[in-house]
C-alpha cells in the first residue's frame, strides 16, 4: 500500500474521506491542503507525510492511480499553480 494512504488509514481516515481528499487534490491542490488540516492527523504525522511527498513526489501519482483517479488532472492543476 502507498505510504501516504497507509498514514491516512492509520489515523482512521475513511476510504470515502481519502477518495474525497485525492479528488480535491486533482481539482485544486491548495484546497486539498486545507482539507488535510481538517482530518485531525497529529502534526508529527502530517510532517512525516509531507516529508515523504517531498522526498518521493511520485507517491502522489501512485496514490491517485491506486484510488482510480485521473492523474492528468493533478498535472493540469499543478500547471495552473505555476502560472
Amino acid at each position: 500500500m502507498n505510504p501516504i494512504l497507509a498514514i491516512l488509514k492509520e489515523h482512521n481516515i475513511s476510504d470515502a474521506q481519502i477518495s474525497e481528499l485525492f479528488q480535491t487534490l486533482t481539482e485544486n491542490p491548495m484546497m486539498a491542503m486545507a482539507t488535510v488540516g481538517q482530518l485531525g492527523i497529529p502534526a508529527e504525522k502530517l510532517q512525516q507525510m509531507m516529508a515523504l511527498v517531498m522526498q518521493t513526489p511520485t507517491l502522489i501519482k501512485e496514490a491517485v492511480i491506486e484510488l482510480g483517479l485521473d492523474f492528468s488532472k493533478v498535472e493540469a492543476a499543478k500547471a495552473q499553480l505555476q502560472q
